[in-house]
């Protein structure tokens, strides 16, 4: 655990340090900051509300969600270049590389939200901060994300197969009701959309920072705390039952000719 807690702080520090990493961590915050700008004068049908201030809070919380992606995508590339089979080979190497991968995760996801709600609270009007509100909802939603980006991580062998990933999430995200009220989809993709942990960290991030007469757009015009809780802890939960189920057999079929091999045909496709 310690020497997780070490690695992971130490790669946190580096990305911030590196010139590339840097200006990925602010080019998504100011893209998406300067389209809840121009949609500040913007109302929600009769309601008024403006629809950048409805955007903030449910961008803050796809933000949160998307530590998912970035997990399957550090755990795919370090399988790819062989980084998971030293960690194998090394006494207590896996847990302590999840640990790792864990911090970097979770303190990016937070640096990048600090990046987004910082100057999004000077350019947006309308908004309030329930401080421990949007506490639980985040720590929660993360606990449920990281786990699952690590089960699928698992799934793809190579970087690119990996990038198949983004089609569905993309999909799933258009119709979560980040950018745009889901009540003004149809019931099915209403339905469709509450299944995964997008929709319900949005609603959460939506109730902890909007004012009260915001609550007349969504579903059942209630913030639905209890169900929020529910569901993400229902992914939290069958995330943390399977991760381990999964990297324990992705690590037993890691092996020096399996890397070798994976590397040939990545230097094929270069070629």
């Amino acid at each position: 655990m310690r020497a997780g807690l070490s690695r992971g702080l130490i790669e946190l520090r580096q990305s911030f340090t590196n010139v590339g990493d840097i200006l990925n961590h602010l080019m998504w915050p100011a893209l998406t900051l300067a389209a809840v700008y121009f949609l500040r004068n913007a109302g929600f049908r009769a309601t008024g509300l403006p629809l950048g201030t409805l955007a903030l809070p449910g961008i803050l919380g796809l933000n949160a969600a998307m530590g998912m992606v970035s997990m399957s995508q550090y755990l795919t590339a370090d399988r790819e270049d062989g980084t998971l089979l030293r960690a194998k080979a090394t006494p207590g190497g896996m847990r302590a590389y999840l640990v790792g991968k864990v911090v970097l995760v979770a303190g990016s996801v937070l640096a990048d939200l600090a990046i987004f709600l910082v100057p999004g609270t000077f350019l947006i009007d309308g908004l309030r901060f329930d401080v421990v509100g949007l506490g639980w909802v985040l720590v929660l939603g993360l606990v449920a994300s990281l786990p699952l980006g690590a089960v699928l991580g698992s799934a793809f062998t190579s970087v690119r197969s990996q990038g198949l990933l983004q089609l569905p999430i993309l999909g799933l995200i258009a119709i979560s009701g980040i950018f745009y009220p889901v009540t003004a989809l149809p019931q099915w993709l209403q339905a469709v959309a509450q299944a995964f942990p997008f929709y319900w960290l949005g609603l959460g991030t939506r109730s902890a920072m909007l004012p009260d007469a915001a609550v007349a757009v969504e579903i059942g015009q209630s913030w639905r705390h209890l169900e929020t809780a529910a569901v993400l802890g229902a992914w939290a939960v069958l995330g943390l039952a399977l991760a381990p189920i999964v990297l324990r057999r992705m690590a037993r079929r890691e092996s020096g000719s399996v890397v070798a091999a994976r590397r040939e045909r990545a230097l094929q496709r270069v070629a």
